[in-house]
């Protein structure tokens, strides 16, 4: 009976039919309402016979345009989640004054805005980057894909199952309640004994892993794939700050890594790097996070710049104003914001000398950003302005951005920070910039690109109804907590007995409504697009006459993206073409190699995953079991040298050709 009850905790762990939350009837109907979703699209795909299709041309991609769309896909399911978790919070708080203790326990409280931070940062706004980098960035600089194609799928799939296993935890176990940072020692194993911190180390270990990875291709394709003429100075500004956010990338994820390394010895291996016992400091593990926490911030907004810089240049019919101050300006907030951790803890006791230093520095870092926003308001003037979708965005960006950064510089000052820290002004800053900044860059982004990944426009009407409620929806929503945050009312609270707070937060949950509909707006505009699509007849995939090369191939691109490798003159490289009576090559085509799909990459991040979850319930058989499975899957895929695949000459000048015909009616 012993050595059976070993065996069973073997392969078991903790893991039990206690984990499944009964107790919790919104967990129980959620779970029910997924799994009744889940049946539909198996269904489905059943019915419809996509499960091959789906297998082939999408999970083993490594076509860097499909891997881009995946990661806007994951982003936005990821979003739906994480905003869910926005609106019952802000119905609990707008509910729970006095005798009436809202709807949510303090103990599911407390995870859901632990996920609501998680999910929002490295499962929606991460994917969201990363793949209009992986989409865009090959195509602006003339190249058929990434550098490492198959390191792309991989880096894709550790991601993806690094979001799957945040969602595990909504059914089996718990999530964490320390906050999105999980700072020790409310996270240590004494404070948190449940598998909630375990869950949150190891979706950030295996994601973390795909976000290094990625970075790591994307600055080698920037440095040595560029098309011949393209000199660093000639690059896209939304290139450059690609470059820039994959370079804080290499160098910040690796803190992270080796952060929430030392926080798994102190669960798992009683270590006392952030315990006061035996020398122990939980300071050090407050720096170390932030190390990485401020760079990035900027990892997230840098490439949300460069898109409105595009968008910018081509909806007011000019080149972009003050390119090689953009470019300086891009590089000088690279730097300083690794300088600038600290204000994150001005609270702590670090003294006056250090908080000084941190809190100028802060200062300066808007300087860099301020030239920016000039930039663009001065290549608006006296340009030919066309409201598209992606131009609404950018000014109610600008708005928006302006207004969330002068209440960062408020921030910056140590003596204001020491009163605003731990107060709710602090929860509207931060979702001032980052609403304001990367999420309305992101719908600009996708407004703007649609037409280049699917060859059509997405509806208008619905789009602008979209914006109205999201801009309207957050000034509503966080200006009443810029007010409570003067009246000092904390943040991270579930209940409040003071009932004259009261009307502040339900006009907050209004304002989370509104945003809301702006959110099924966007859906609704998705699916009104495409059931209404026209196919563009402008082959060059330029509906909005765009400066950048990407606009060169046709919409939505080929496999091989480019038939010829294009030669750069200029800065604004495809409207320099067309300015010039740009002609299209019509002989000359020979056969393109391009590398195979393989399922190698989704195969290795699933097993990643079964390891993170073993891990996480310390069921140590299968932990020893998925290991070697990763360890043979790795050994075998490194055997599989037939990779690649010819596109024929003939397939190639057929595309080409008729490319050309109808470029030559458009020029």
């Amino acid at each position: 009976m012993s050595e059976h009850f070993d065996l069973s905790k073997m392969i078991f762990g903790r893991l039990s039919w206690e984990a499944i939350p009964y107790h919790e009837p919104i967990l129980i109907f959620t779970f029910i309402g997924v799994i009744l979703g889940g049946i539909v699209v198996v269904g489905a795909l059943s019915y419809f016979k996509l499960w091959g299709p789906l297998w082939r041309n999408w999970i083993t991609s490594i076509d860097h345009k499909k891997i881009g769309i995946m990661y806007m896909i994951l982003g936005l399911v990821m979003f739906v989640r994480g905003f869910a978790d926005a609106l019952m919070m802000r119905g609990q708080q707008a509910l729970s004054f006095g005798d009436n203790m809202g709807y949510l326990p303090p103990h599911h409280y407390d995870q859901v805005f632990t996920a609501h931070g998680v999910i929002m940062i490295f499962f929606f706004a991460m994917p969201i980057v990363t793949g209009l980098m992986n989409y865009i960035v090959p195509l602006q600089i003339g190249a058929r894909d990434v550098s490492f194609p198959f390191l792309n799928n991989f880096s894709f799939w550790m991601t993806a199952s690094g979001a799957a296993l945040v969602m595990v935890s909504l059914f089996v176990g718990e999530f964490a309640k320390t906050g999105w940072l999980a700072y020790p020692p409310l996270s240590g194993i004494m404070q948190s004994p449940d598998v909630g911190v375990d869950y949150y180390i190891w979706a950030l270990q295996i994601a973390g892993v795909g976000t290094l990875l990625s970075g790591v291709n994307l600055i080698v394709t920037i440095i040595k794939m560029r098309a011949p003429g393209m000199t660093m100075m000639k690059m896209p500004v939304f290139t450059w700050t690609a470059l820039c956010t994959n370079i804080l990338i290499v160098a910040a994820f690796p803190i992270l890594t080796a952060v929430l390394a030392m926080l798994s010895c102190d669960r798992y291996l009683d270590t006392n790097f952030f315990t006061s016992d035996l020398g122990g400091s939980a300071m050090l593990y407050v720096n170390l996070i932030w190390i990485w926490g401020h760079p990035e911030v900027y990892i997230l907004v840098l490439p949300v710049f460069g898109i409105f810089s595009e968008v910018v240049a081509t909806f007011c019919k000019k080149r972009l104003f003050g390119y090689t101050s953009m470019v300086y300006a891009t590089v000088v907030i690279t730097i300083l914001s690794y300088i600038v951790w600290l204000h994150h803890f001005f609270t702590m006791g670090a003294g006056a000398s250090v908080n000084s230093f941190f809190g100028i520095s802060t200062m300066i870092i808007s300087i860099p950003t301020g030239a920016k926003l000039f930039n663009w308001l001065f290549t608006m003037y006296h340009g030919r302005i066309r409201f598209e979708l992606p131009m609404v965005w950018t000014v109610g960006f600008m708005v928006t951005f302006v207004i969330g950064g002068m209440t960062g510089v408020m921030l910056a000052v140590p003596a204001a920070d020491f009163v605003l820290h731990n107060s709710l002004f602090l929860i509207a800053h931060f979702h001032n910039v980052i609403i304001g900044g990367v999420v309305f860059g992101a719908f600009a982004a996708i407004n703007y690109w649609f037409p280049k990944a699917f060859g059509f426009k997405l509806d208008y009407k619905w789009g602008l109804a979209s914006f109205w409620f999201w801009f309207v929806g957050f000034w509503v929503a966080f200006t009443p907590l810029y007010v409570l945050g003067f009246m000092g009312v904390t943040r991270r609270m579930s209940h409040f007995d003071d009932p004259s707070l009261q009307i502040w937060f339900q006009i907050a949950a209004v304002g989370g409504l509104l945003v809301a509909l702006g959110i099924a707006c966007f859906f609704i505009q998705i699916g009104v697009s495409f059931m209404n699509r026209k196919k563009l007849a402008d082959v060059t995939g330029d509906p909005w006459d765009g400066r950048t090369l990407e606009w060169s191939t046709s919409s939505p691109p080929p496999d091989y993206n480019f038939a010829f490798t294009p030669v750069v003159h200029e800065q604004d490289a495809w409207f320099d073409m067309k300015k010039n009576g740009f002609k299209r090559p019509t002989e000359g085509f020979i056969a393109i190699h391009m590398p195979k799909n393989t399922g190698a990459g989704f195969i290795l991040a699933m097993i990643s995953a079964a390891i993170g979850f073993a891990l996480i319930w310390h069921m140590w058989l299968p932990v020893i079991v998925c290991f070697a499975a990763l360890i043979a899957a790795v050994i075998i895929h490194t055997f599989n040298y037939n990779r690649d695949y010819h596109i024929p000459a003939d397939e190639v000048v057929a595309v080409e050709n008729e490319r050309t015909r109808l470029l030559s009616s458009h020029v």
